[in-house]
């Protein structure tokens, strides 16, 4: 099931969601003749959007916004945080191109921050599907009374799901004894490949997809961390704010120690190409990032 029919049979099955827009109707082309007056597209005006959505809350709506996540995420925050967040309202948040699905994007459009922002406002969930499919099963699993953000991903499955998604359990997608793999979003597919390399190399690497990063499994990461004593973090963020720190900071609430190695971006907006070939320029694909993390296995300690 696609994004796009999961919004249809939800709107069908209940008649307080609202579906609004700021100009980005990609992900409900098909539909938006059968919403009817549920449907408002804003134009580039994200921070109407946002306040149109807190008073559609108040009076017993659930707004579904969608925007660009760096302008949603970005030009909208003050009214993100004050009008949902303080009033905790159920006001759903679907950013399109975070990370490097912003391709050939230049810094203006590059979402890498999304993740940091949001997390930082109590009671906001942050949800980060794999794939179209998944992203289907977190449209519904969001319909809830939280705020919640979610990126966009409309990137095609490329491998099977142990279990359904659900808001604050990860998937363990691969056992593994020497390494830990810790992602979400699209680039678990890089992960996966990464480990099976590292496997034709000796190294028996876990991977797990860490699908909600607020609330966060902090039990899938502290039992990697204590099962195989080495974890790497890979993302399309900055390094500041995004998984990186949500694992230290668990690691450190729990008083436990492991290496944790980074995979992120540090202090700078990737190169704009097509998806395929801004993973082989910053080195993110399967192959780079088998050797990325077999350097650090090798490296004396």
């Amino acid at each position: 099931m696609t994004y796009e029919d999961q919004l249809k049979l939800l709107v069908e099955q209940r008649d307080d969601i609202v579906v609004l827009t700021a100009e980005n109707r990609a992900a409900m082309r098909n539909i938006t003749g059968l919403l009817g007056k549920r449907f408002i597209d804003f134009g580039i005006a994200e921070q109407t959007m946002i306040g149109t959505a807190a008073g559609l809350a108040l009076r017993g709506r659930i707004p579904i916004c969608h925007a660009l996540a760096t302008f949603l995420t970005l030009r909208a925050f003050e009214f993100i945080r004050t009008d949902v967040g303080i009033s905790g309202l159920p006001v759903k948040l679907v950013g399109a191109v975070a990370g490097f699905l912003s391709e050939a994007n230049g810094p203006t459009h590059q979402a890498l921050e999304d993740v940091a922002i949001l997390r930082g406002i109590p009671n906001m969930r942050v949800l980060c599907p794999t794939d179209s499919e998944e992203q289907a099963e977190a449209l519904a699993a969001m319909i809830d009374p939280h705020p919640a953000y979610m990126r966009f991903n409309a990137v095609a499955r490329s491998f099977d799901h142990h279990t359904r998604f659900e808001i604050g359990k990860a998937e363990l997608l691969r056992e593994g004894e020497d390494v830990a793999l810790l992602s979400y979003g699209f680039l678990v597919r890089e992960v996966l490949k990464a480990a099976q390399l590292l496997e034709e190399d000796g190294v028996s690497a876990r991977v797990i997809s860490l699908r909600t990063l607020s609330p966060v499994d902090e039990e899938a990461i502290l039992a990697a961390a204590r099962e195989t004593g080495f974890v790497v973090t890979v993302e399309d963020h900055f390094l500041t704010g995004g998984l990186f720190t949500i694992v230290s900071e668990v690691l450190t609430k729990h008083r436990t120690v492991c290496d944790v190695h980074p995979i992120a971006l540090e202090q700078r907006w990737f190169k704009p190409a097509l998806l395929e070939d801004v993973l082989t320029y910053e080195r993110f694909t399967g192959a780079h990032l088998a050797q990325r993390v077999l350097r650090k296995v090798k490296e004396p300690q």
